[in-house]
């Protein structure tokens, strides 16, 4: 019999996070076709759960986001929950049909989601940057100022890195 790994996550109140979270089907484009449906299911995880987004972008099967908690609060993982749920439950709303696992469940996101707690200026730059330049990465487009479902020409019109 073998163990059963424990998995932990790190938590900071008032932390900031970079999360990525999957479609369970790969390769799907549900994300870019319904981004207007995620963004409503944001800002209704925002109005419930209030968090900054610092850097987001939305790509066809995945999504990244940059997201500082407000003090006193280390919840990301239930922030991430209600965006899944709620993108889920409006797509429902919306007629279309989702598939159903052997659990019961709707088969659209994957399980887990990765988090990385972000530790100083650099960590924050490095990780917008990975933002910013994912469609790049993907081959969706060639300057990341081209992908329209992310945050880049904000964040450069803002400045930069707020931290510093």
């Amino acid at each position: 019999m073998s163990a059963m790994v424990q998995y932990r996550r790190a938590r900071l109140s008032g932390g900031i996070y970079f999360l990525t979270a999957a479609l369970d089907e790969r390769g799907s484009t549900l994300l870019v076709d319904h981004v207007t449906t995620l963004r409503l299911a944001f800002r209704l995880s925002i109005q419930r759960r209030p968090f900054r987004i610092d850097a987001v972008c939305i790509l066809p099967d995945h999504m990244h986001l940059l997201m500082t908690l407000p003090p006193g609060d280390a919840d990301f993982s239930g922030r991430m929950r209600l965006i899944k749920a709620g993108f889920t439950r409006l797509l429902k709303r919306r007629g279309v049909r989702l598939r159903i696992n052997d659990r019961g469940e709707h088969a659209l996101w994957q399980r887990r989601f990765w988090e990385h707690l972000i530790r100083d200026d650099d960590d924050y730059a490095r990780h917008v940057d990975y933002i910013h330049y994912n469609p790049v990465k993907h081959r969706l487009v060639t300057n990341p100022a081209d992908w329209p479902w992310s945050s880049y020409h904000r964040f450069v019109r803002n400045g930069g890195c707020p931290l510093s």
